[in-house]
């Protein structure tokens, strides 16, 4: 009886781990087109033309550029380190024009503004603009951010989806990292 119960628990530990080891679906996915959607940058990017606290479409700013666009719930370290060897990629292909964006995402506006803020000081993040969405809590309801998405990475080419990745607080590693550095030069090649 006692062997019974410890194989019952062990089969749903594991259950419970195959299911949080599973991909995550959060965003447009290949093959789709990037709609527009209105944000308001915040800081980052300068060269981009776009002055901070203005509001626009900044999808349709990028028109049919290469473009690594994140959605982030958190601006932890590994964003961070993300973002860093993102730059590096961006610095790299500038001929190809290759860019990317960050929408923070949440409950609050105002606090998300002044983190995104804070981060991009804090990270020295130089070529990447950090923007908030009109649609703060998920992103723009027809990109289907899961709310369990802590950070999702859509790399799109004139508008549609080339690869997508998304991951749970706590599960953006540095093998994932570097995927999707690979994915964002996968754009320009």
């Amino acid at each position: 009886m006692r062997s019974a119960w410890f194989m019952a628990v062990a089969a749903v530990s594991m259950a419970t781990a195959s299911v949080a080891m599973a991909e995550l679906t959060s965003g447009p996915q290949p093959g789709d087109s990037v709609g527009a959607f209105t944000v308001t940058k915040v800081t980052g990017n300068p060269d981009d033309g776009v002055a901070d606290g203005k509001s626009l479409c900044y999808r349709c700013k990028m028109g049919a550029r290469p473009v690594v666009m994140v959605f982030a719930r958190s601006a932890d370290e590994k964003l961070a380190k993300l973002l860093k060897k993102l730059e590096g990629e961006l610095e790299e292909h500038a001929d190809e024009k290759l860019t990317g964006f960050v929408n923070m995402i949440g409950t609050d506006s105002d606090n998300l503004k002044k983190a995104a803020g804070e981060f991009v000081k804090k990270h020295e993040i130089k070529r990447i603009a950090f923007v908030v969405p009109d649609d703060v809590k998920n992103g723009p309801e027809e990109f289907k951010i899961a709310p369990d998405a802590d950070v999702t990475v859509v790399c799109y080419k004139g508008g549609t989806v080339k690869a997508n990745h998304a991951f749970a607080k706590g599960q953006l590693t540095d093998e994932k990292i570097d995927a999707i550095v690979k994915a964002s030069c996968s754009l320009v090649e």
